[in-house]
């Protein structure tokens, strides 16, 4: 029984994550991956960029790095807290059980 509320907890907290994630996080994900990436690139190239196909085609590639990056951040941090939950749960649940 006990695993069982852990694991529960876990599968809600992840899809919590992933709403949060939805909701909150896919702006900011493709925001901060493109931005991180004129970086990076203007720094490796020296100067200002111009709109050539590499520099969008990386840029693009940064930009799904950026918000696979904050999913699994959001995803992640959702399932330890719904584990947490879930131990909490069972601790306080774990009393009352019937034998």
């Amino acid at each position: 029984m006990r695993k069982e509320a852990v694991r529960m907890g876990t599968r809600i907290g992840a899809v919590i994550g992933g709403i949060f994630f939805l909701v909150f996080g896919a702006v900011p994900g493709f925001h901060f991956g493109s931005y991180a990436t004129l970086v990076l690139l203007s720094k490796l190239f020296g100067g200002p960029l111009q709109p050539t196909t590499p520099v969008r085609v990386l840029t693009v590639i940064g930009i799904i790095l950026g918000i696979f990056s904050i999913a699994s951040a959001c995803i992640v941090l959702g399932a330890i807290f719904g584990t947490l939950v879930g131990y909490l749960t069972e601790a306080f649940a774990g009393g009352k059980k019937k034998q």
